[in-house]
């Protein structure tokens, strides 16, 4: 069978190179100037690799797609866009749509590819390069395998094959592989997204729940921490982002607080006064004054709150900045004689009709009542 059909084609080649030896030198002619072209193109894609100097430009993505056109589907374009001139036989022309197809879609499956992998390595290029490299082999292999198991069935399906079971047997599958690894999945996404979204990034200082840690690797599955205390977390990619993550290295500033509780004694013309001071104490400590006012009555205090902003977001200037604003109130205060309270209580005496009365009432003097010293008759 297949010899004869081979036989056939020869055949049927000769009569065509026969009867269209001016056609087929023409469509050869043109086929040629065609692949030119395409080569040309080609090597466009690398030139624009080399003019994108961040290496994840969008003309390094559509150049490194472009660069890898194959020569076979070059050759096989070249060939479609002129058989319809030459006239081919039509086995001959059969063969050329054939070959074709199969060089087309998988050349779109790697253009696709290639699209795609550069689009996450653009959306992650200011992110952890570690934990990208750790992605992107098996980022590249999801992709792969996705894109070509699409290419398969589309060129079955344009080579007459019924491919309803098969599609209906890889979504089964699929349903299958995701409900038993959902949880690595799911860690695995939650990774994409971190190098995605990067709402962090590694050295950074981050804060949940009652934790303070700085992220030191982000892992496929786990992000592993160092608390302030010194210990190492690691907790799941999915768990961590289903938190409210507050990262403290991006701040443009920290603010500082202090809520200070002077005598109740204090006289109000001197309170009134105590915003302004503390804003020239703030001031006069390098620091850039917020508010400051009264904020309450106390037990036995008058509150003020001060608040300022440390132009840092280093979290060691944060605190030398609130030491030097703490020692700067304690001196001034001393120098202005305004005392903090603690807490403090005066008892009373109530007298028989409930008015207030001195616990220590005036001392009265205390008559001499000691006895007479006896008399001396001789004296």
């Amino acid at each position: 069978m297949a010899g004869r059909q081979l036989t056939e084609l020869t055949t049927a080649t000769a009569v065509w190179l026969q009867q269209h030896f001016l056609e087929i030198l023409i469509g050869l002619a043109a086929g040629t100037l065609i692949v030119m072209a395409l080569y040309a193109i080609r090597g466009l894609g690398a030139r624009l690799c080399r003019r994108d100097r961040t290496g994840t430009g969008w003309a390094t993505i559509f150049g490194r797609a472009i660069d890898k056109t194959g020569n076979l589907f070059i050759i096989a374009t070249a060939a479609k866009l002129v058989d319809g001139y030459a006239q081919p036989p039509l086995v001959l022309q059969q063969t050329i749509d054939f070959v074709f197809v199969i060089a087309s879609v998988i050349q779109v499956a790697v253009w696709v590819r290639e699209i795609i992998l550069g689009f996450v390595e653009h959306r992650t290029s200011a992110g952890d390069h570690d934990t990208l490299g750790s992605a992107m082999g098996i980022i590249r292999l999801l992709v792969t395998v996705a894109l070509f198991a699409i290419a398969a069935i589309v060129i079955l399906d344009n080579l007459g094959v019924n491919v309803t079971g098969l599609v209906a047997g890889l979504g089964i599958g699929g349903i299958a592989i995701g409900l038993a690894a959902q949880g690595i999945f799911a860690d695995l996404f939650a990774a994409l997204s971190i190098l995605f979204d990067r709402p962090f990034r590694r050295g950074d200082s981050i804060a949940y729940d009652q934790t303070n840690a700085t992220v030191e690797a982000i892992g496929l599955k786990s992000t592993r921490l160092r608390s302030v205390t010194g210990e190492q977390r690691v907790i799941s990619n999915k768990n961590l982002l289903d938190k409210e993550i507050r990262n403290n290295s991006r701040v443009a500033h920290r603010r500082g607080e202090f809520t200070l509780g002077v005598v109740s004694q204090l006289d109000p013309a001197r309170a009134d006064k105590l915003p302004a001071l503390l804003r020239e104490i703030v001031e006069s400590a390098g620091q850039q004054f917020v508010r400051a006012g009264f904020v309450g009555f106390g037990a036995s205090t008058l509150d003020f709150e001060v608040e300022w902003d440390v132009e840092s977001p280093d979290m060691q200037a944060y605190h030398d900045a609130r030491h030097r604003v703490g020692m700067a109130i304690l001196k001034r205060f001393a120098e202005e004689k305004i005392d903090f309270a603690y807490p403090s209580q005066t008892p009373f005496t109530a007298a028989p009709d409930g008015r207030l009365i001195m616990p220590y009432p005036d001392v009265q003097p205390v008559k001499d009542v000691s006895p007479a010293p006896p008399h001396d008759p001789k004296g």
